[in-house]
């Protein structure tokens, strides 16, 4: 009778126990913590073309005009900041210049290929600006009244900088000032010519 007694206790206890911890509030889980966002690293390796124009001025016997052209090139990005690149560009050129009412320098196509060396900057390194330098080439068109003219295609060099910036996908946009001196021209009548100009222009280029 005893332990009859003392097994109904037991059991009775064990129920009390069980409906207060019934009762009591479970403890909510702890919120996971959102990962922190990290932005993505513009990378500009890989080829592109465009298109690019502008204006030429203060050039020879005080030439200037408008130009306009296609672009290529490729850039390397070997995980740091520096950008390294080679770039190609042909365009027809309108400046024309005169020291004289009786002689007048003509440029009518004007092409470059130069290297580059940027510098990826900004949060995501979307945007570069760099140096420029290399070789030009095109044509210089000499003429003098009551002599005719000539044309001669001659080799030059061309230097200068801008910065290029990263839009929407593929593309990206430019500016850039480079100075061109293509030497001296073909002589009419004995009177010389040369070429040299300031170039201010601005590209859109498709990278891919």
């Amino acid at each position: 009778m005893k332990n009859l007694l003392l097994a109904s206790v037991g059991v009775l206890a064990l129920g009390v126990a069980s409906a207060s911890a019934a009762d009591l509030p479970r403890r909510e889980a702890m919120p996971t913590k959102a990962p922190a966002y990290v932005s993505q690293m513009y990378n500009w390796t890989g080829a592109y073309v465009g298109i690019n124009g502008g204006y030429g001025f203060r050039g020879s016997n005080g030439a200037d005009g408008w130009m306009v052209g296609g672009t290529v090139g490729y850039n390397w990005q070997s995980g740091g900041p520096l950008v390294w690149g080679i770039e190609g560009d042909l365009d027809w050129s309108r400046m024309r210049g005169s020291d004289t009412a009786f002689t007048e320098t003509r440029n009518n196509w004007l092409g470059t290929v130069r290297g580059r060396l940027g510098y990826a900057m900004g949060p995501t390194g979307s945007w570069m600006p760099y140096v420029t330098g290399g070789v030009a080439f095109g044509d210089i068109e000499n003429s003098v009244t009551g002599f005719g003219s000539a044309r001669d295609t001659k080799a030059g060099w061309a230097l200068g900088g801008g910065i290029e910036a990263a839009l929407s996908g593929p593309w990206t946009a430019k500016v850039e000032y480079l100075y061109v001196d293509l030497g001296n021209g073909p002589t009419v009548g004995g009177v010389g010519s040369n070429f040299h100009t300031n170039i201010v222009r601005a590209g859109l280029n498709y990278r891919f």
